[in-house]
C-alpha cells in the first residue's frame, strides 16, 4: 500500500480497478482547511490522463509493474525498436505509446522499458545522460556573469537551455527527469 502522502512522480497504483502513474503532484497546505495532494495522473492502459485531489493519508495498492533493461536500437516511422539485452528479443514500441520520454535518448542507450501484465505502457531513460551539442548561438566574452542562459539543441534534436559559455560541439550531462543542463563533460 502507498499513500498519496508518499506521491512521487512515475509511482504507479490501482484505483477502482484501472493503473494510474503520478505524472505531477503537489502537496497543498491551505491556511484553512486540512492538506491535501493535488495530482495529474495517466491511465497506463488507456494513456487518458485526470486531475485529482487526494488526503495525504489515503492508502492506495501498489500497481505490480514489470520493469526490463532494454536497449533503443532505431526507429522505423512511428515505431521506435527495443532489445531485451538478456535474451536479445527485439520489441517495437509505438511512438504514441512513448510521448515525449526519448527526448534524451540516444540508440544503443539501455533505458527500462516499463509494462503491465504484459502490455508496454512507457520507458523510464536513465537519470543522467551525456551529449553532445549540435546547434547554439555563440557565447560572448563578457556574458558569463549574469547567469543567463540560451537555447541549445542537442544530438537527440531536444531543446534545452544551457550557460552561455557553452558552443556546439561540447559534450553536456542532462538530467532526463527535468531536462536541466547539469555540466559540461
Amino acid at each position: 500500500m502507498i499513500s498519496a502522502g508518499d506521491f512521487r512522480n512515475g509511482v504507479t497504483f490501482d484505483l477502482d480497478g484501472q493503473v494510474f502513474q503520478v505524472v505531477e503532484f503537489m502537496h497543498v497546505k491551505p491556511g484553512k482547511g486540512a492538506a491535501f495532494v493535488r495530482t495529474k495522473l495517466k491511465n497506463v492502459i488507456t494513456g487518458a490522463t485526470v486531475e485529482r485531489t487526494f488526503n495525504p493519508s489515503d492508502k492506495m495498492p501498489r500497481a505490480n509493474i514489470e520493469k526490463k533493461d532494454m536497449q533503443y536500437l532505431y526507429r522505423d516511422g512511428d515505431l521506435h525498436y527495443f532489445m531485451d539485452v538478456v535474451s536479445y528479443e527485439q520489441i517495437p514500441i509505438n511512438s504514441s505509446t512513448l510521448g515525449d520520454s526519448l527526448r534524451f535518448v540516444k540508440e544503443n542507450t539501455v533505458v527500462m522499458v516499463l509494462s503491465y501484465k504484459g502490455s508496454v505502457f512507457g520507458i523510464e531513460p536513465p537519470n543522467f545522460v551525456e551529449l553532445e551539442i549540435t546547434e547554439t548561438e555563440p557565447g560572448y566574452k563578457g556574458d558569463t556573469a549574469t547567469g543567463a542562459t540560451k537555447n541549445a539543441t542537442v544530438e537527440t534534436g531536444a531543446v534545452i537551455k544551457v550557460p552561455l559559455f557553452i558552443n556546439e560541439g561540447d559534450m553536456v550531462r542532462i538530467d532526463t527527469r527535468s531536462g536541466e543542463y547539469m555540466e559540461r563533460v
